[in-house]
């Protein structure tokens, strides 16, 4: 007897699709006073704008409004035309404001228009998962929002972003990790768009230019990463899964061999965190990617991806509807079937609770 799934066309889940208000218009019409009336930055980086504009021309709007802000648009851009069977979003805020307040109910705004919009109505509403975003210098408010959404059957993890004034294996941010164990949700960490009070985005200070920013960037999604494991964040909070939501995962095997070689011998230093540093990866620690930096050659590729045990922590994410968005063909040709399943939906779908062997509900 025939399997019907062997002739079904490998499922995609699309971890990283970034959604937007319309216009500030909008955005003002979901805060409450004092805040409505207040100024904010725009979704545009001020200082890194990619040269070309912040959107593929492929992400087709209405004019006036921001790519990635119409569900029913987006959806058919994303399943009927590209082949996604479920999409993650991850909605984008302002940067990190000065004013925790201000930038809480901001985060709020998103996750009201998120669920309202994307995920309790529309054509593909039953297609979306959603990331429900909290601000993490804002401790209390980001329990509240948890509290609020983490029961919706359709809210899969929570969102924080890269730029922090931490690094998060600060002990400030437990309430957090903890929160995140208890609702079983795992955090997406993503680089944040806007313009708000942050730190240079390299050790060294401030990059130039653009690409020396984009490819700068995904290097503090290791900084954090190694913090937390030094930190033992993962040694405390077992259950804790942590999503590198842009990228990162090409620089994860040199760096976490290094972590091992100076950790090993000194871990007597770090009694909460007992074990070496690459034992806190499995089951903890995903990235996600549209175009998988490394080697792209058959066999090499393979190897590389199984190297530090990235096939089973990367998640295709298309990174719709930047500049940079690209579909599921976009992974390097000389991945085995296996990783290549893998990546574009297995990872994800067991992080997620997602089923997509059986039609989506």
């Amino acid at each position: 007897m025939s399997d019907p799934a062997a002739s079904r066309p490998t499922p995609v889940i699309d971890s990283s699709v970034h959604v937007f208000f319309p216009a500030n218009t909008m955005l003002r019409e979901y805060l409450r006073e004092p805040f409505r009336g207040r100024g904010f930055p725009d979704y545009e980086m001020t200082w890194y704008g990619a040269p070309g504009g912040e959107y593929s021309p492929r992400a087709r709007t209405r004019p006036g409004e921001v790519p990635g802000s119409d569900p029913d648009l987006a959806g058919r851009q994303l399943f009927e035309e590209t082949g996604v069977d479920v999409a993650v979003l991850h909605p984008m805020t302002r940067g990190n404001l000065p004013d925790r307040h201000l930038n809480s109910a901001i985060h709020a705004a998103h996750n009201q228009m998120l669920v309202e919009h994307w995920l309790d109505s529309g054509t593909y509403a039953d297609r979306y998962r959603g990331t429900i975003r909290v601000n993490v210098e804002d401790v209390d408010g980001a329990l509240k929002e948890i509290e609020r959404w983490h029961d919706h059957p359709r809210v899969v993890q929570l969102g924080i972003p890269l730029q922090t004034r931490d690094l998060y294996g600060h002990p400030r941010y437990e309430p957090i990790w903890r929160a995140a164990c208890e609702t079983g949700l795992p955090v997406a960490v993503h680089v944040e768009v806007g313009h708000g009070v942050d730190s240079s985005p390299t050790p060294s200070g401030a990059a130039r230019t653009y690409p020396q920013y984009f490819g700068f960037m995904a290097l503090n999604y290791l900084y954090h990463l190694m913090n937390m494991i030094a930190e033992g964040v993962f040694e405390k909070y077992d259950d804790l899964k942590i999503v590198w939501a842009d990228g990162g995962a090409d620089l994860l095997t040199p760096f976490i061999w290094r972590m091992d070689t100076f950790g090993r011998p000194h871990l007597e230093q770090t009694p909460w965190a007992p074990r070496i540093p690459s034992a806190y990866l499995p089951g903890h620690v995903f990235f996600v990617h549209n175009s998988v930096d490394g080697p792209p050659d058959p066999g090499i590729a393979a190897e590389w991806m199984s190297m530090t045990g990235k096939q089973d922590m990367v998640m295709y994410g298309s990174s719709y509807p930047h500049w940079h968005m690209a579909g599921p063909g976009s992974l390097p040709g000389g991945l085995s079937a296996s990783q290549r399943e893998k990546v574009l939906w297995r990872n994800a779908a067991k992080l997620y609770g997602i089923d997509v062997a059986a039609p989506v509900a």
